[in-house]
């Protein structure tokens, strides 16, 4: 059971790091259309695009990718404390 927990923690951390570099290509021209972009766009998009509903860009900042990192963050420490608890 401690394995599965830290495959969890570890893939919410991953997943936070790929958000992050996703987030930075958009700084880089043509880098979202290079392979490694067009993967984390289709990983990362479906996830970002439910708080851009929601949270509209300030100008030319969006604010919906630390929102969606924050709400990621709260969701590991629930779901892997739920889980904790059940485990144990």
């Amino acid at each position: 059971m401690v394995q599965l927990f830290n495959i969890l923690f570890y893939a919410f951390e991953i997943y936070v790091y790929a958000l992050i570099i996703y987030i930075f290509m958009s700084w880089f021209p043509g880098a979202r259309e290079s392979t490694i972009g067009v993967f984390l766009a289709k990983i990362c998009e479906p996830y970002l695009e439910m708080f851009r509903k929601f949270i509209p860009p300030l100008g030319m900042i969006d604010l919906s990718p630390i929102v969606a990192i924050f709400v990621l963050y709260l969701a590991r420490s629930g779901l892997l404390e739920l889980f904790r608890l059940i485990v144990y």
